[in-house]
């Protein structure tokens, strides 16, 4: 098929060059602009890069935010959730197909909060949305980096298990914060062991991505869940060690088999930007590490990584230790296999 033409919003930042890196060769997407605020005029090559501009993109001049007025069949959104949600709508309210990094929308109830592997069903909510709000195009988002590694992680587990309860204690990478993110002074010989607003998304975001589609509406999951979440001297990867409270017995080996034999829709479909294997289970006592383990999957660091799968103090209990990449797996590149589903799907038709 043709390539689809693709804008970037917010396409400065630490995700947006993510997304600019892993579209920059996209067979179905063809970045043709980005747009951003402060650094509007600079050549793309030109504004401050955590890595090598892609050639493909460099050349590519940055447009005003304000001047955005659609044009393009897909819009990936990596804006700060104070400007996202008007400029989101905006561009649905164009006809695009909208696919968002930000939090502005996730917890709208007409809105697919989407892991691929997870629940590819709650696209069905673009129906709804197109209805209630009048416009042909379409907003989906993805969750917050955390969230992805955490629901990953439980999908193959709740298939088998019925989850009462979790509880999460994250150690998340310093660019989990953007650029420039939490000062190095602060950051330096230390942990800072409060990151706002996240545990409440974590637990939120968590329950509506595990739910079931009810009536053009998602019920959440019956499972409460808890965070507590630290900011740590890391580049990326962020660890989250879980803790997991069944209503039956579980068999740690029996979970670890699950999680090893996980596949979700995009890999049966062969997306572009689908792992083969979207959880890499480890067997050493001390993995995962964000310095070993952040890159695994392929393309690298789209899979997560679980390690220290153990019973915890009853038999109907579970402890494991994951590992997400925050950049890609947690953001970027969530956000392009949501957009690469939806366009298998039928969605952007």
């Amino acid at each position: 098929m043709s390539r689809l033409s693709t804008a970037l919003l917010g396409g400065t930042g630490v995700v947006g060059q993510r997304l600019a890196e892993l579209l920059a060769r996209h067979p179905w997407f063809k970045l043709k602009a980005v747009y951003a605020g402060k650094t509007a005029g600079l050549k793309y090559q030109e504004v401050k890069w955590h890595s090598e501009p892609p050639a493909e993109v460099a050349d590519l001049e940055v447009l005003r935010l304000e001047d955005f007025n659609g044009g393009y069949d897909v819009v990936f959104s990596a804006l700060p959730s104070e400007v996202a949600g008007r400029a989101e709508e905006h561009a649905a309210e164009a006809g695009c197909a909208v696919f968002s990094n930000a939090s502005s929308h996730r917890m709208d109830p007409d809105v697919p909060l989407v892991v691929p592997e997870v629940n590819p069903e709650h696209l069905e909510l673009i129906t709804a949305q197109r209805k209630l709000r009048g416009w042909s195009g379409l907003i989906a988002t993805d969750p917050n980096c955390t969230t992805v590694g955490l629901v990953m992680a439980l999908k193959p587990i709740a298939s088998e298990y019925r989850i009462r309860a979790v509880r999460v204690a994250t150690l998340q990478a310093a660019s989990g914060a953007g650029y420039p993110g939490v000062p190095s002074l602060d950051l330096i010989d230390n942990a800072i062991p409060y990151i706002p607003g996240e545990e409440e998304k974590i637990a939120r975001e968590a329950r509506k991505i595990l739910g079931e589609l009810d009536g053009g509406r998602v019920k959440e999951a019956d499972i409460r869940v808890e965070a507590a979440c630290n900011r740590v001297p890391v580049l990326d990867g962020h660890l989250e060690c879980v803790f997991i409270e069944t209503e039956e017995p579980v068999s740690p080996d029996h979970v670890m088999d699950l999680l090893r034999e996980f596949r979700g829709l995009p890999q049966e479909l062969k997306l572009p930007t689908a792992p083969d294997q979207p959880i890499v289970v480890l067997e050493h006592q001390d993995r995962p590490q964000p310095r070993l383990d952040r890159g695994a999957g392929s393309p690298p660091g789209m899979s997560i990584t679980v390690g220290r799968v153990r019973r915890g103090s009853s038999a109907a209990s579970l402890l494991l230790t994951l590992l997400v990449h925050n950049t890609i797996r947690g953001a970027a590149g969530c956000a392009l296999l949501l957009a690469e589903l939806a366009a298998e799907m039928g969605w952007l038709s």
